[in-house]
């Protein structure tokens, strides 16, 4: 899930044939931007942003004017790798020589309001060492040394990312002890709380008072990469990576830095789950044997694990196998429930009890989890059904099953009390309190296209992919059915580049677990699909104009709700088209001239950003 928020905003738009309505010229813009230097890379934020790397630096776009938000050019150019972006928040981090170099100068900035919060140099660092924004207290703290005018002393500082002032900054080590001194290395991301902060040192961790930096206690442990704490914050977990990263140490810390198991936990593997619970510790972890087989090898599974908070110790006399990799993690109020990506669903008690009368197979790429009225729906990339989920018993008397599709999509028909699943090119049909299976209608695109999208509209079902569109009435009869061919394998190349780019966006597990700290909670089936109802949650609390802006974007109804935008061979050269979805009709029409344009757009708020030529941009309102 991890992946998609990103993906989810940006439309990847196809191909169609014009014929007579009058088109804008891409020497006509809605706005223009001239960002200095050679473009390199342009990426659309979660935030509604466009940000620009080029050869002089980082550009920010916001359209509403032809002025450029941001020009951040101290670092000169800004590869790929030393760019984060930090999930469900307004900020990318910069780190000149990338993060792995401790020689990089880091700076923080906010995409939204274009201000930069941070850097090195400004305020007083020789080196960062880690650079970590934390939600929601919407803080940025940072390790590292200090400038000579302070001795090159190790110290931790966090920052109001609010203002970009600093809240309070302290030592790690004594600067002025006489003799050989400890030298102090940060290791992982430190852990923000209420009154004081905890960091993971080579040293072992360290808790400081906010504010005062008075040290509170420290312990033996060395080389944590990441903690979480309890909702109660008495409690800690640490997370050491020991032989070469294959394993992971799990150790409990109580409220004056003393461990309280006597002995850490040991898993295979890196963790990616973990979740504590009033009656336990759920963990799962990832192995994999460092080569490039696929995640079918033997080697390469998740193994489930439920560890008593009291001693650390494994509540289950026998974990359930996986034979592969955890797809989808639920806690529930009986139990577990896991989908394997390699196909197969389960419920374990907290007790370790199986809760199904026997494992579920399914088929493989287990693409939706959901709770409906009738139970859980599944749908893979070869069969759909609903099963009880106390039982693991089917409601549909047999699963819908279709050889392994390229394309599958749902939705739920709420007038009819039915979903739609479309798999390649046939939609099926299955009545929610029956659950009779039918083929409802064949769906032959053309293009050597399969519907990727089904969506229930006002007039009938909308069948969509990239070159395609389909409305068929509630009998599955067609209404209409437009095609349109690209304008070249090139500029679809192109789009996907752009879009891939920006789901590529890494962050460290850490980081991820901040992010997401709901994700495993089994959200309910809507008739667009699976949705991320957590979105946005983690940020809630959090203050700051910036972060209401972003807030209200992920609130925001898509401004291509109806409509597509579909690049195509018009008259004057290629160009775009915004294709009204309930009657099929054209209602917009820009044309870019070029035969390999690179663009993305915005779905939600309805910008189309156009790379024009080397150095500038245009940005045209589709709405």
């Amino acid at each position: 899930m991890k992946t998609s928020i990103l993906k989810s905003l940006l439309l990847v738009v196809t191909c169609m044939v014009m014929d007579g309505t009058t088109a804008q010229k891409a020497e006509t813009p809605d706005f223009r931007y001239d960002v200095g230097a050679k473009i390199n890379e342009m990426t659309l934020t979660q935030g509604g942003t466009m940000v620009v790397a080029t050869n002089d630096g980082l550009v920010g776009i916001k359209p509403g004017s032809n002025t450029l938000l941001f020009n951040f050019t101290e670092y000169g150019r800004v590869k790929p790798e030393e760019l984060t972006y930090v999930p469900n928040a307004p900020y990318v981090i910069v780190a000149q020589g990338g993060f792995a170099n401790l020689t990089a100068k880091k700076s923080v900035i906010d995409y939204i309001s274009g201000k930069t919060l941070f850097n090195t140099e400004s305020n007083g660092w020789k080196i960062a060492y880690t650079c970590d924004v934390m939600m929601p207290q919407n803080k940025l703290v940072v390790s590292g040394q200090r400038t000579s005018k302070e001795k090159y002393a190790t110290q931790v500082a966090v920052y109001d990312l609010n203002t970009g002032k600093e809240d309070y900054r302290f030592n790690l080590g004594d600067p002025d002890r006489v003799g050989i001194a400890k030298v102090y290395e940060v290791t992982g991301r430190p852990l923000l709380l209420k009154e004081h902060l905890i960091v993971p040192t080579n040293q072992g961790m360290i808790a400081k008072k906010a504010q005062t930096g008075e040290v509170l206690w420290e312990n033996k442990i060395k080389g944590v990469s990441w903690m979480v704490a309890d909702a109660s914050e008495k409690e800690l977990y640490a997370f050491e990576s020991v032989n070469q990263g294959k394993n992971t140490r799990i150790h409990k810390i109580g409220t004056s830095g003393n461990e309280l198991w006597e002995d850490d936990h040991k898993v295979k593997g890196t963790i990616a789950n973990f979740e504590i619970l009033p009656n336990g510790i759920a963990v799962v972890s990832n192995t994999d044997d460092g080569g490039s087989g696929s995640v079918f090898a033997a080697k390469n599974e998740s193994n489930i694990a439920f560890l008593s908070a009291a001693n650390g110790e494994d509540l289950w006399d026998k974990a359930p196998k996986t034979k592969g990799y955890v797809q989808h993690f639920y806690v529930m109020d009986d139990g577990i429930l896991f989908g394997i990506y390699q196909g197969g669903i389960n419920k374990i008690s907290f007790s370790g009890e199986t809760l199904f009368k026997k494992p579920l197979k399914t088929g493989e790429n287990i693409l939706t989890m959901a709770n409906t009225p009738q139970g859980l729906i599944y749908i893979t990339s070869e069969d759909a059904n609903i099963v009880n989920l106390s039982t693991g018993e089917q409601v549909w008397e047999k699963p819908l099953k279709y050889r392994r599709a390229s394309a599958v999509s749902s939705a739920f028909d709420k007038a009819n009390n039915r979903y739609l699943i479309s798999a390649d090119d046939e939609l099926f049909t299955v009545d929610a309190t029956s659950g009779v299976v039918s083929t409802l209608a064949e769906s032959k695109f053309d293009g050597k296209e399969n519907p990727a999208h089904v969506e229930v509209r006002t007039n009938g079902i909308l069948l969509t992919s990239d070159q395609n569109l389909m409305m068929l009435d509630w009998s599955g009869n067609k209404t209409w059915h437009e095609y349109y061919r690209a304008p070249g394998k090139s500029a679809l190349g192109a789009i996907i580049a752009g879009v891939s780019a920006v789901a590529t966006a890494a962050t460290s597990a850490a980081a991820f677990n901040a992010a997401n700290q709901n994700r495993n909670k089994l959200g309910n089936y809507t008739d667009r699909g699976e949705r991320y109802a957590d979105l946005g949650v983690g940020m809630a609390a959090a203050t700051g104009a910036s972060i209401s802006e972003m807030l209200r974007r992920f609130k925001a109804t898509a401004a291509t709700e109806n409509s597509q935008f579909i690049l195509t061979k018009l008259d004057d050269g290629v160009g775009l088209i915004k294709i009204n979805k309930d009657q099929g009709a054209k209602e917009k029409e820009i044309v870019l001239k070029d035969k390999k344009p690179e663009y993305e757009v915005d779905e939600i708020g309805g910008i189309l950003y156009y790379k024009a030529d080397a150095n500038s941009i245009f940005a045209y309102d589709l709405n």
